[in-house]
């Protein structure tokens, strides 16, 4: 075990677990976006919806809770930039704005708040995992949904089947991989 992991504080990421650096943060904020970037090529059609099923929900939010809310944000935001500047790592590898980019702003949002539950110790058991990944997922829809009523002139009811109900089962899924991640990670590196 290292040192860094051997001093692990209460109020610590796992990402604050690595000698601190300005480099470090760098990296970190890139390959948050990458990572996010190459989630989101993971991505399934859903028959009547404009919105795909993708990895990049997941990587936000497990960004978030890793680097915590400055860096989690600052990767997302990347990632969000890089995508309108024309990288096609958005679903699907397309790039600039459509009616799901609502999604992606909602993305950035849950990653801050993710990060800024995993620094008061959200991300160190699976309860409250559960509950972090299902506060991220509802910021995420709650920017998403509206945004692809209003891109896609549906009315809300009309985008809530569209953008939410289908994806709900899937996002269980993927909240059930992030609680037992986290605090697995936690334990491997022996903090909780």
């Amino acid at each position: 075990m290292s040192t860094a992991a051997a001093t692990a504080r209460p109020r610590e990421v796992l990402a604050d677990l690595l000698p601190a650096s300005r480099l470090k943060d760098v990296a970190l904020v890139l390959g948050g976006a990458a990572l996010t970037g190459l989630a989101a090529q993971i991505s399934v059609p859903v028959p009547g919806s404009p919105v795909p099923v993708t990895g990049q929900t997941f990587a936000a939010l497990l960004v978030g809770t890793t680097l915590g809310a400055s860096r989690g944000l600052a990767s997302l935001l990347l990632y969000a930039l890089a995508g309108l500047a024309g990288v096609p790592w958005f679903a699907g590898g397309t790039s600039g704005v459509s009616v799901s980019f609502g999604y992606i702003v909602g993305m950035m949002l849950a990653s801050a708040a993710v990060g800024a539950l995993a620094r008061r110790g959200a991300d160190r058991s699976v309860v409250r995992m559960a509950g972090t990944m299902l506060l991220g997922e509802a910021i995420i829809y709650a920017v998403g949904v509206p945004y692809l009523a209003h891109a896609a002139h549906l009315p809300l009811s009309a985008a809530v089947a569209a953008g939410l109900t289908p994806f709900l089962i899937g996002d269980a899924l993927k909240a059930a991989l992030a609680m037992g991640v986290m605090p697995t990670a936690w334990k491997l590196v022996g903090k909780r």
